[in-house]
Parts: C-alpha cells; sequence; structure tokens
C-alpha cells in the first residue's frame, strides 16, 4: 500500500483534468488535514501563519529559523489563535532540513530570505514536500532552471505565493479582460513602487522601522534585504506588478515572455535617507556605503503574441505606494493609483461610454464586474492581510495539496518571474542591452490551457 506522502507525490502533477467537487470542504471539521512546515517565520509568515491556523484542515506541524527572536515571535501566532505550538528547528541556517525529514509533513511554505527560496525549495522537493514559495526575485538565473528542473524530477509541484494576483480591483479587471472588453491586449505595466526606506533601515531596538541600521546589527528585512540594494542593480521585486499582468496575457499558457531590456537611474535616495535621518548624519558610518541599485528601474518586456510589459522598481525615494498598473486594449484602457480598492484608480472604454477623451472613474465598472471569488469569499476574506488578497493565495495553496491538483500559479510562472531579476542586471550592466528570456515550459507554453481564477473555488 502506497504511503499517504507516496500519493500525494504520484498525484499532484496529474492537472485539473481532475474532478473537482464544487463545493469547498475547507472549513468543516472533519475535512482532511493538511500538514505543514514552515520554512523562515519573520514578519511575512506571520499572515500565511494566521490564515492555516484559523482553519479546520490544517495543521502546522514544524517550523525552522535560525533566529530566536523570529522563533519566539511566531509562538505568539499560535497563542493568539489558540493552537498547539509546532516542533521548533533552530540549529543554524540549515536546521530546516531536520524538519524537512520528518515524514509527518505533506507541504512546505517557504517565507525565508530571498537568497534562500530556491536552495530551500530544492531540498524540499527532494525531501518528498509540495512546496510553497514566497515571492522575490533569483539571485542567478541557474536558480530557475535548477528548481524547474527538480519539480519535473521528483513530479512535486511548487506554488509561486503571489498574493497581488488575487488582489480585488486586479481581479476585477482580469474578470473584464475575460469578457473581451478591453478588446485584445495590447500592453501592461506594473512595479514595486513602495517607499521602503523604513524597512531597509532599522535597528530593532525602540521599533520596527526605525534607525540607519543594516546588516547584523539591524532587525527583520534590513538584516538581509539592503545588502541586495548594496551589491545588486536591476529589478529586484519583479512579481508584484508582472504577476497579475501575466495572468491576464496568459503568460506560460499560450503566450509566453520573450526579451527584455532594463535601464537604471542614479542611486541617491538611501544614501540621502541616512544622512538626513535624526539616528544618521553624514558622520554616520553608512553614510560612506556605496548602494549599486538604481533609485528607479525600469524593464520592458517583449511577449510572443505581440504584447508589450513595462515594469518600475521604485523604492528608495519618497512616495506614496503603488503598483502602477494599466491594462490596455483595443477596447479600453484601466490605470490604477490605488491600494486595490474598487473606487479608485481610471477607466476609458471608448464605445460603452459614448464619449471621448476623458477618463471614468472605476467604481462603477469594477463593482459591476467583481470577480466570482471574491463574490464568494469577500467576507471571509476580511481581516486577512493585504486587504484580504492573502486568504486567497493561502486558500489556493491549501485546497490544491487537498484536492492534489495542479496550482494556480505554478513552477513554470515562478521562473519565468524569478528570471526577470538576474536578467533585468545583465541587461542594466550592458547599457540596456536586450536579453533572451528563456522558455522554462520548453514549448509546452503552446498548448498549456490557462487555469488561474478560472475555478470557483481558487
Amino acid at each position: 500500500m502506497p504511503t499517504r506522502r507516496t500519493f500525494l507525490q504520484q498525484s499532484m502533477m496529474a492537472g485539473v483534468a481532475l474532478s473537482l467537487p464544487s463545493q469547498i470542504k475547507a472549513f468543516a471539521p472533519k475535512a482532511e488535514k493538511v500538514r505543514i512546515g514552515m520554512i523562515g517565520v519573520g514578519f511575512r509568515s506571520h499572515e500565511h501563519m494566521g490564515n492555516f491556523l484559523q482553519r479546520d484542515d490544517v495543521d502546522i506541524i514544524a517550523v525552522a529559523d535560525p533566529q530566536e527572536r523570529s522563533i519566539n515571535e511566531a509562538m505568539r501566532v499560535f497563542k493568539k489563535y489558540n493552537r498547539h505550538e509546532p516542533v521548533v528547528y533552530k540549529n543554524g541556517n540549515y536546521g530546516y532540513r531536520d524538519l524537512l525529514k520528518r515524514n509527518d509533513i505533506d507541504a512546505v511554505v517557504i517565507c525565508s530570505p530571498w537568497e534562500w527560496h530556491i536552495i530551500q525549495g530544492i531540498d524540499a522537493l527532494n525531501a518528498g514536500k509540495v512546496v510553497g514559495i514566497e515571492v522575490c526575485g533569483a539571485v542567478k538565473l541557474q536558480d530557475c532552471w535548477d528548481i524547474v528542473n527538480t519539480s519535473e524530477k521528483t513530479k512535486l509541484p511548487v506554488m509561486m505565493m503571489e498574493n497581488v494576483c488575487y488582489r480585488r480591483d486586479v481581479m476585477a479587471v482580469l474578470n473584464m479582460v475575460r469578457q473581451g472588453m478591453f478588446g485584445e491586449l495590447i500592453h501592461g505595466q506594473g512595479g514595486y513602487e513602495h517607499d521602503l526606506r523604513g524597512v531597509l533601515f532599522n535597528d530593532g531596538v525602540t521599533a520596527y522601522n526605525s534607525g540607519v541600521e543594516f546588516g547584523p546589527k539591524a532587525y527583520s528585512e534590513a538584516q538581509w534585504r539592503t545588502n541586495h540594494y548594496v551589491n545588486r542593480n536591476g529589478e529586484l521585486y519583479p512579481t508584484h506588478g508582472l504577476g497579475p499582468v501575466a495572468t491576464m496575457m496568459d503568460i506560460n499558457r499560450g503566450n509566453r515572455m520573450t526579451k527584455l531590456s532594463s535601464v537604471a537611474s542614479k542611486t541617491r535616495g538611501l544614501h540621502k535617507y541616512i544622512v538626513e535621518h535624526p539616528k544618521g548624519g553624514s558622520s554616520h558610518p553608512n553614510a560612506k556605503v556605496k548602494f549599486r541599485q538604481g533609485d528607479v528601474v525600469n524593464t520592458q518586456i517583449q511577449c510572443a503574441n505581440g504584447e508589450t510589459i513595462l515594469l518600475t522598481h521604485d523604492t528608495s525615494l519618497q512616495r506614496p505606494y503603488n503598483l502602477g498598473f494599466r491594462v490596455q486594449g483595443t477596447e479600453g484602457l484601466w490605470q490604477d493609483f490605488s491600494e486595490g480598492e474598487l473606487n479608485q484608480g481610471w477607466i476609458y472604454m471608448e464605445k460603452k461610454m459614448n464619449k471621448q477623451d476623458k477618463w471614468d472613474n472605476t467604481e462603477k465598472w469594477l463593482t459591476e464586474n467583481d470577480h466570482p471569488l471574491w463574490q464568494k469569499y469577500g467576507k471571509q476574506a476580511e481581516g486577512a492581510g493585504h486587504g484580504g488578497m492573502d486568504f486567497f493565495v493561502d486558500h489556493a495553496f491549501i485546497e490544491c495539496v487537498k484536492r492534489k491538483t495542479s496550482f494556480p500559479l505554478d513552477v513554470y510562472d515562478l521562473a519565468s518571474w524569478y528570471a526577470i531579476t538576474p536578467l533585468s542586471e545583465k541587461s542594466i550592466a550592458e547599457g540596456g542591452q536586450l536579453q533572451s528570456i528563456p522558455d522554462f515550459t520548453r514549448g509546452k507554453w503552446k498548448t498549456r490551457k490557462p487555469i488561474f481564477a478560472f475555478g470557483d473555488d481558487y
């Protein structure tokens, strides 16, 4: 008789051909439980843990993190939801490998620093675990091939945990795109336009997001994220802006990205922040650090079906938060300046609006075309992180593991989206030269069908 884990391994790659139940059983007390291991339990993991711990069909069996402080903060999440504490692995950077040896874990969710995502994901696949990986960009292009090859070899799936694909306004626009309201898509834009100076520098003493320290003296993301700005220059965080546009353009499922070119501005914002901060100043040691990362990076992408995509990375200057979405087709145009609300942004549809050269507010359009998933689960998503979209990405992950069906955002999406980072670095270093984007599906994109948010449940 095959073990439960063997059955998961053999059946998870079966795909959407499986017959799916029409009604979800996620919160039924007798539902089959998904047994989770968490690798990396800093602040980002808390949202995932909270969503999982509220479900009757999930047990978090074990967690791994080398930092005592992160472990202690994670245990408070378990206490908040009155759930039993997991087994803890905290013996150095590779202590997570002891977690992976357990035979009572079905899947792992990786929320560690960027440079660990692929390493830990491959280790988890080789240990027989289904994998969910938080977002970033790859350190090396070969990393993307390595995780694709490992997933194919082990026949175990990987989910890209990109929550912005589930943002309410984004999904309403996706719904409109699929109804043909935008006509034939021509161009898309998105980015990460977010003042991260307080995240990149903090001392972790008085409050999170306070100070000018980074590296070993700092706290949380400033311990590792800021070093990427010191040593790299590229589109460091592509998936928030790219993911929603990619689902609308059927990337890796009838379409694919073929080439990119990136350029970077000069670097001023982080040095200015250190010099002007009350805890910094021109004599502070970090005022002497030379940052490589350009304050604004723009990446142009070409697609096989003729569309273009523009990504913008803008995190080192003063600015309000915005992901800068734009979806433009032969029949309509949507531009966003909000954090996911249905009543912000602008829309223009010449024929349907029966007027020329005037924007219309999006509220009527997006409310009338609210995606069925949000209509069904909007109430359950209230209070979940990032305006509710964290509920949907975690819900999709658990339901796909339970039903042993394909992830809506899979290893090919992860590889192609992650690849933007090292390719953009190479392009910038070469003065904006075009770079070819590999076909990680090895031609399967031509026949793979879109599945993201087509079903009743995810």
